[in-house]
């Protein structure tokens, strides 16, 4: 549907798009196709979309695979769909919240699932830790993020883009940029520019295999607490998991890190590096 008509239908349903969901209804037809074309789907895939919104994303995402489970979080939008018919046949909806949704359970014969997602800017860092924590059930996931956010998850060390999320995902999927999308293609119009984005979470990134086995919970403890005090150096930031100073010095030495350097300068060898040395030495403690 172009603007007008989802004006009206919006209108004609006494519905209107919510501030507090986040709402930004595609209105471009052609938008949403290249974003299906771009996701890289198959005919047999299962497909799990967040956001259903007006069906803008759902339709041609039915088109290009085997079925299609859309989250909605918004009853008026599961009723319109419900008592209009209007969407494909091999569409199912789902009235929840995603960041509640058991990912597991939607995981049929062990199948990761492709996720694609226009998403209120609201929950994008919250979801996007959730995919994180849920990696193992997925195969990729095609998001519609705000633009400042995306070039976020692909900065470099050294740069003030660079943070907590960058690092916990280098560790866990490769990032992808596929397009840039303007706040003309929605309704109503957001005061910022969006990129979407894939994350390929399965096959393990490569440049994981040469750094080595490493506990991915106490590596991601690090990374939140390094981030959390970023202008401190690091042997101040991580206090809170290390009380002894001494201790926490000579960790920082022995994964190669200055403990004067701060979490920003850091790339994901060295707190792989740090998590590993912190992990034996908690591992050999009696």
């Amino acid at each position: 549907m172009n603007l007008r008509q989802t004006k009206q239908l919006l209108q004609s349903r006494r519905l209107a798009p919510h501030k507090y969901l986040g709402q930004n209804f595609l209105v471009h037809e052609h938008t949403a196709q290249r974003i299906v074309a771009l996701a890289g789907l198959n005919p047999d895939d299962t497909v799990l979309e967040v956001g259903v919104g007006l069906g803008a994303l759902t339709r041609p995402l039915a088109a290009a695979a085997a079925e299609v489970i859309g989250i909605e979080a918004d009853s008026g939008l599961i009723r319109l769909h419900e008592e209009l018919g209007d969407l494909p046949e091999n569409v199912r909806l789902v009235h929840a919240d995603i960041l509640k949704v058991n990912l597991a359970e939607l995981c049929e014969n062990e199948k990761r699932l492709k996720i694609v997602a226009n998403l209120p800017y609201s929950i994008s860092t919250p979801f996007l830790f959730r995919l994180m924590d849920e990696r193992r059930h997925l195969h990729s996931a095609v998001v519609m993020l705000q633009k400042e956010l995306a070039l976020r998850l692909g900065a470099q060390p050294g740069s003030k883009a660079y943070g907590a999320p960058t690092v916990l995902l280098a560790a866990c999927a490769n990032v992808e940029y596929l397009m840039e999308v303007g706040p003309a293609e929605f309704y109503p119009r957001p005061k910022v520019d969006s990129m979407v984005l894939r994350l390929n979470f399965y096959p393990e990134p490569a440049r994981l295999e040469s750094m080595g086995a490493f506990d991915h919970s106490l590596f991601s403890r690090i990374v939140r607490t390094a981030f959390a005090q970023r202008r401190k150096t690091l042997l101040n930031a991580l206090r809170p998991l290390e009380a002894d100073k001494e201790r926490l010095a000579a960790q920082l030495i022995q994964a190669g890190i200055a403990p004067t350097a701060r979490a920003e300068t850091l790339t994901l060898a060295d707190f792989v590096r740090l998590s590993q040395t912190r992990g034996t030495e908690h591992s050999a403690s009696p």
